[in-house]
């Protein structure tokens, strides 16, 4: 099982299968992430780790299995998606911001709605972390006029700004080219400083090397191989991993 290694799990996937149709995309998975962890998911295209963080976002409908956050089950139908998701932070591939609004409204909408803020306190907050994030004088700007690297680092901000229990980085750079990669990547190092738990799924092995505790390999929807990034990139022990590691390897992105 990936994580846990610093505590009482915030979240914890337990024996989690899912399937669209007749092709089951998850099966059987397990693993936790403790409070202020970063567990790095990585895998080939369709080994199911955006699957696995929609399902713990409750985005996708688990067929199988448990998930719990800070203990409780999540899964269980009589639990409000929207109040999980409130307690979550995520940020997807595409940055999915408003392009009709600025920047810092798009930072601060979720505060203001989903958490009653009053709006003078949410656009304080919202000020600071775009300066934290490197977006200093950008605010009143719109989506479109920034690049793509700092049209990622608002969707951070954005997803931080709830103070969630836990953030789930879905690819967040695997849309970048190649030159932005970088920005985004420290924005997401800088939150594992701040003690950030999260979850992070990722084609980066450098960055996974780096900001993660834990590194767990997904192979056809199973982790077959998880546990600190210096073993499972440096030594990996399953047949699975050193395959896919070495297919990097030719392909220049290890």
């Amino acid at each position: 099982m990936a994580g846990g290694r610093g505590g009482a799990p915030v979240i914890e996937v337990s024996g989690v299968t899912k399937a669209f149709g007749e092709r089951e995309v998850l099966h059987g998975v397990d693993f936790a992430v403790a409070e202020h962890e970063a567990v790095a998911l990585i895998g080939a295209s369709g080994s199911g780790k955006s699957t696995l963080l929609r399902c713990i976002d409750l985005l996708e409908e688990i067929d199988d299995g448990d998930i719990f956050l800070d203990g409780e089950v999540i899964t269980d139908p009589s639990v409000s998606p929207v109040a999980v998701r409130r307690k979550l932070g995520v940020v997807f591939q595409a940055y999915n911001l408003f392009p009709h609004m600025s920047v810092l409204q798009n930072v601060v909408l979720g505060q203001m709605r989903a958490q009653k803020a009053k709006r003078r306190e949410a656009e304080e907050e919202g000020r600071a972390l775009l300066a934290r994030f490197g977006l200093a004088g950008r605010e009143g700007d719109r989506p479109d006029e920034l690049s793509g690297g700092q049209q990622q680092r608002v969707a951070i901000a954005r997803a931080f700004a709830g103070k969630p229990r836990a953030l789930l980085l879905d690819e967040v750079t695997s849309a970048l080219d190649p030159e932005l990669v970088g920005e985004v990547l420290e924005a997401v190092r800088d939150l594992k400083a701040a003690g950030m738990t999260m979850v992070i799924a990722t084609h980066e092995m450098t960055f996974a090397r780096e900001v993660a505790d834990e590194v767990a390999f997904l192979h056809e929807g199973r982790i077959v191989e998880s546990g600190p990034p210096a073993q499972v990139l440096g030594e990996p022990r399953a047949e699975e991993t050193r395959k896919f590691l070495a297919r990097l390897l030719e392909a220049g992105r290890a």
